[in-house]
């Protein structure tokens, strides 16, 4: 009786440990002053690699970790409230949503990052609006439905604005800009755009974490949830703003980052199971790792950086091949 609790307790430790290693490690990773490692001992010696750790690699991995975090605690709480294991934290016009309004940014109100990120968190917020009020309008199926299906017609509207912006957009300028934004990175990410994050996320997350003892009756239908002392509708939509506000911040920083809000809850369950006290901060933590890690990948494997969402939908689609193969691997309960 007390091995699964004991086991649970080893691997939160050891997902702390690797983090905190990671962490460690990824201040030194990099390309000065020669690929893939910079030696402690220049942190002291050289003023530039100093400058460099301080003003650029520090918020940067900062803001990795924020970023995984995120996205993971967002697609554990989601596919919990929705049912559904394929649901990711874009699914109610987020990403769409912050996608159209960055490109929005780009072409007409203006370039500066702080301009793109408050246009994109708009834009983000105004899809999960739209799904709001469009499912509230719908009179067919239970609530989870209709925000399945407005959350699809309202991304597939703000995709098609962002390809109309594409086509409107400059070739030598304007485009190469948005369409870098759309494949993710956080090659540009300063100390002000981390302290552009924390008002809206960790806010958000405490709420999230706060809440996690509720999932498990959330992820239950109405009338269960009612009669075990829950108000669903209310706390549903409590959490689904705290997780869109989250997730249209670090959107609107770090662009299109694919992959890690839907395998890193299912890495989570595999090894935690499905109670949501344990499975949202192991993904909370899983997630940090994973982003953080394919960050270091992003920025060390190549010359030139690599997007920092090609790389996760890369590592995400290869470790949910290998999950779904791996038929003898159980989830706990």
């Amino acid at each position: 009786m007390n091995a699964r609790p004991l086991t649970r307790r080893w691997l939160f430790i050891f997902l702390v440990l690797a983090l905190l290693i990671l962490i460690a490690l990824s201040i030194f990773v990099g390309r000065y002053p020669k690929p893939y490692w910079m030696p402690p001992d220049l942190l002291w010696q050289d003023s530039l690699a100093g400058r460099l750790v301080l003003t650029l690699r520090l918020p940067r991995l900062l803001t990795a970790l924020l970023l995984g975090a995120t996205l993971a605690a967002s697609g554990t709480v989601m596919q919990m409230i929705f049912r559904n294991p394929l649901v990711e934290p874009g699914f109610l016009g987020v990403s769409q949503g912050a996608a159209f309004g960055a490109a929005l940014s780009i072409l007409w109100i203006g370039t500066s990052p702080l301009t793109i990120e408050v246009t994109a968190t708009l834009f983000a917020m105004l899809g999960l609006a739209l799904s709001y009020f469009i499912a509230r309008r719908l009179r067919f199926g239970g609530w989870v439905l209709r925000l399945v299906l407005t959350g699809i017609a309202v991304s597939a509207l703000f995709s098609a604005g962002v390809g109309v912006l594409k086509y409107l957009a400059d070739p030598l300028t304007e485009l190469p800009e948005i369409t870098f934004w759309l494949l993710g990175g956080l090659w540009s990410v300063t100390w002000h755009d981390l302290l552009y994050l924390l008002p809206l996320v960790l806010p958000a997350l405490t709420v999230v974490y706060l809440m996690r003892w509720r999932l498990n009756l959330l992820s239950l239908n109405d009338e269960t949830a009612f009669s075990l002392g829950a108000a669903p509708t209310r706390e549903r939509t409590l959490l689904l703003v705290a997780v869109v506000t989250a997730t249209a911040a670090v959107t609107a920083v770090g662009g299109i980052v694919g992959w890690v809000g839907l395998i890193v809850p299912h890495i989570a369950r595999r090894l935690f199971g499905a109670n949501a006290q344990y499975t949202l901060p192991a993904a909370m933590l899983s997630g940090a790792l994973f982003a953080l890690f394919a960050d270091d990948l992003a920025r060390t494997l190549l010359a030139g950086e690599i997007p920092l969402g090609i790389l996760t939908s890369l590592l995400g689609a290869l470790i949910f091949v290998w999950l779904m193969t791996r038929t003898q691997l159980r989830t706990r309960k």
